[in-house]
């Protein structure tokens, strides 16, 4: 991958139609399988992520996943594909509920973690 990779800006690949409209609710599927559904999203630039409710899969966590993970998005199927493993998304940093997506802290954090598979 490149080292150009930016965490919170979606890439090209990830581009969507005008008026496609929100992707709460579409399907979130990684590299080997379904991880849950899109709970929050947002295109502020900069900042752009998307919060995956896991349901049952890592006990009811919701994790905030960077706008740059997104590999692309099919409306038609309400599905959005991100380029990681169910492993790497669960071993994420926590994201606590009462914590702001302003917090510099938590996106540095996670876009290291991240930023360690695009390298």
């Amino acid at each position: 991958m490149s080292t150009s990779w930016d965490a919170w800006n979606y890439r090209q690949s990830a581009t969507r139609s005008a008026g496609s409209g929100s992707m709460v609710g579409y399907h979130v599927h990684a590299t080997d399988g379904d991880i849950g559904k899109v709970d929050e999203a947002s295109d502020e630039v900069g900042t752009s992520r998307i919060v995956v409710d896991t349901g049952p899969w890592i006990f009811g966590r919701k994790v905030v996943l960077p706008a740059g993970t997104i590999d692309r998005v099919d409306d038609a199927d309400r599905t959005v594909y991100v380029d990681l493993t169910k492993e790497q998304i669960k071993d994420s940093p926590e994201w606590d509920e009462s914590t702001t997506y302003d917090d510099a802290g938590y996106r540095e954090r996670l876009g290291n973690y991240y930023g360690d598979f695009y390298i």
